[in-house]
């Protein structure tokens, strides 16, 4: 084959590869957009996002600092449910996730107001719970370190792992 005869084959290839494309995006307009399954999410994000929206104050949106949350606040939230739209479980997974992240146990320091649902002081952080707090957060960080400097596990060579034997 002469360059001219492959110059020739390589447009003609162009141009059924962007007559493809062309039919192809054509084709995907045409069908209904929801083809695929909605991703389902996190039963825990969705009740944080429903009690940030409708208590911001206690659940502020990051950047601002998580705050100390009143003790028994999960009865308190249970009164809402229906207002929120989510399960008690789902509230339970919410509350749970939302007290375990570090940005929480930051604001758990000696004396610190916590609140209530509707943002107003009921208590404060005592010095037992401040030591937890920081506990809890050290204890998070050594986790995380650990996670990420723990070598990636390799299979071994099947070669490797065979006994030979004579018979």
């Amino acid at each position: 084959m002469g360059f001219e005869q492959l110059a020739e084959l390589r447009d003609r290839l162009r141009a059924e590869k962007q007559q493809e494309n062309a039919e192809s995006t054509e084709q995907r307009k045409r069908e209904p957009a929801l083809q695929t399954k909605p991703r389902e999410e996190d039963p825990a994000l969705v009740a944080i996002r429903r009690l940030q929206k409708r208590f911001p104050l206690a659940f502020p949106v990051n950047p601002a600092p998580k705050v100390p949350l009143k003790e028994g606040i999960l009865k308190d939230a249970e009164q809402h449910l229906k207002l929120l739209g989510i399960s008690s479980e789902q509230l339970k997974l919410g509350i749970a996730t939302w007290c375990k992240g570090s940005r929480y146990w930051a604001s758990m320091v000696e004396n610190a107001p916590r609140l209530d649902l509707n943002g107003q002081a009921v208590g404060t952080v005592t010095a037992t719970q401040a030591l937890h707090a920081k506990q809890q957060a050290k204890r998070q960080r050594g986790q995380a370190r650990r996670a990420q400097s723990k070598p990636k596990e390799r299979m071994p060579a099947a070669d490797a792992t065979e006994e030979k034997t004579t018979d």
